[in-house]
């Protein structure tokens, strides 16, 4: 009979798979129980396979950039259990590992010892021996190194194998420019320099989108940094989803189920099972979502269904706004500011039969042959909160035209629907106001005063057309 050390299996276990790693020694860090969705190990073995090619110190392939949402275990994989794994393997390799502040770099360097100082580390690499030295510069008898440096230090004199950049910018510091201008100056003068071998250090970037300029845009943005492979992961399913194969990895949240269910029960009077007993059908759970939304429920497909679920996404959502949320968690940073709307985020659909209060709002011109255009565009928002565009009534027309135009729509409309009337600044936006208000007797009618300047106005709409969430039915107009 043949004895196996299991120390020794277990190490070698750990050398041949970094997921391994990251599962066995988990619990040396984290005392939370550990969800392991499928990003994990599909980032673990990219990882990985960038690193096989450096203990064998041949020809990187490409640098990595994984834009992904927080709260994803990102750090915990890239910055603390990476440079841990990598030395079970190589312990010559050397680390440079970077991110916005010290004290977050200064963390993961702590995380990461601790790792490697734990009981079971030992045991299983003793081979790995540490030499007394700084948090920010860790060492092992053998020269490979441990470095943890910040947003625009410097790393005078030392290369590494890998440089490994986590949230180069805090999401705070997105509305300046000279901090962005900052960040993409330190990673192409100061991190681009510090290779062992430039033909064979790859660069990891790992960070949540903030902003159009962000290090990730930049990177990809100049051809001169050589091939990028960009792994996209949004919180839930969108055409940014990168390598695009991995859509099929996206499933629906337990929350989103339920909210499914009752949906087809306000819907149909039916529980799910009544319903599919009815149609004589067995639908998996997912796809049973799939013929909700066919009947006009709203739903995502999730990238980490446990971890960030409908209900805490839409928590986020409220929190940061359109524009925080857009980037951190649907990886497509959107403009700040007025005057930017990207008509192609608008989504034609078919609307669902239910919907909020009708609004025909109207923003009016007094002129017939040339100049601006008096507009009544018809909006509503559904159950889920989108907005929808329903119609579009445009033309330029005299006062008396502009009018009758008015009553003529209010009338197709109906009277379930409230008309908006923008009252502009002085007599004569009130009187013209008040006329269109006579016209109109027996609608509902709010006359809007409006506060602020078109700009401030137009954010919110902006905010949300670019967070694509403003849907659009199909019409000629």
């Amino acid at each position: 009979m043949v004895y196996v050390n299991q120390s020794i299996l277990e190490a070698s276990i750990c050398q041949d798979s970094f997921y391994d790693f990251v599962q066995r020694f988990w619990d040396q860090i984290i005392p939370e129980k550990p969800i392991w969705n499928w990003h994990i190990k599909y980032l673990c073995d990219e990882l990985q396979q960038m690193a096989e090619r450096v203990f064998k110190r041949q020809p990187k392939e490409y640098d990595l950039i994984i834009n992904i949402s927080p709260g994803s275990t990102k750090s915990t994989i890239c910055s603390v259990m990476f440079p841990a794994w990598l030395w079970t393997v190589d312990p010559t390799i050397c680390s440079i590992c970077g991110s916005y502040g010290y004290p977050l770099s200064l963390y993961l360097a702590t995380k990461s010892l601790d790792v490697m100082r734990s009981d079971k580390y030992k045991k299983l690499f003793p081979n790995v021996l540490f030499k007394k030295s700084k948090m920010e510069e860790m060492s092992n008898t053998m020269q490979g190194m441990r470095i943890a440096t910040s947003t625009g230090g410097a790393i005078t004199g030392k290369h590494g194998h890998f440089i490994i950049v986590d949230d180069p910018i805090s999401p705070k510091d997105i509305t300046s420019k000279v901090t962005m201008d900052s960040a993409n100056r330190w990673i192409d003068q100061t991190l681009l320099t510090r290779m062992v071998d430039r033909s064979i250090t790859p660069v990891i970037l790992i960070m949540q989108r903030l902003h159009q300029n962000d290090p990730t845009q930049h990177l990809l943005d100049k051809p001169e940094h050589g091939k990028i492979r960009h792994i996209c992961l949004p919180a839930v399913i969108t055409p940014k989803v990168k390598p695009r194969r991995l859509r099929g990895d996206y499933k629906y949240s337990e929350d989103i189920v339920e909210k499914a269910e009752k949906f087809c029960f306000e819907t149909f009077s039916q529980t799910k099972e009544e319903y599919c007993f009815e149609k004589d059908i067995n639908f998996e759970r997912g796809q049973f979502v799939d013929l909700m939304i066919h009947h006009g429920f709203f739903a995502d497909r999730h990238m980490d269904p446990k971890r960030l679920p409908f209900d805490v996404l839409c928590q986020a959502k409220a929190d940061l706004g359109e524009f925080g949320y857009s980037g951190q968690f649907l990886q497509d940073p959107i403009p700040l500011g007025g005057g930017l709307f990207k008509v192609s985020r608008i989504t034609i659909d078919i609307p669902p039969n239910k919907m909020k209060q009708r609004v025909r709002y109207w923003d009016k011109a007094g002129t017939a042959d040339g100049g601006a255009y008096t507009v009544g565009a018809l909006i509503t928002e559904d159950l889920h909160k989108r907005i929808w565009i329903l119609d579009i009534v445009r033309g330029r027309w005299d006062a008396h035209e502009r009018e009758q135009i008015i009553l003529n729509t209010a009338r197709m409309d109906g009277r379930h629907v409230v008309v908006g009337i923008e009252q502009e600044p002085g007599s004569g936006g009130k009187e013209s106001a008040q006329n269109t208000v006579r016209h109109l007797a027996g609608f509902r009618i709010r006359v809007d005063i409006p506060r602020g300047n078109k700009l401030q106005r137009a954010l919110p709409l902006a905010d949300a057309l670019n967070g694509r969430n403003v849907y659009m039915v199909k019409a000629s107009w």
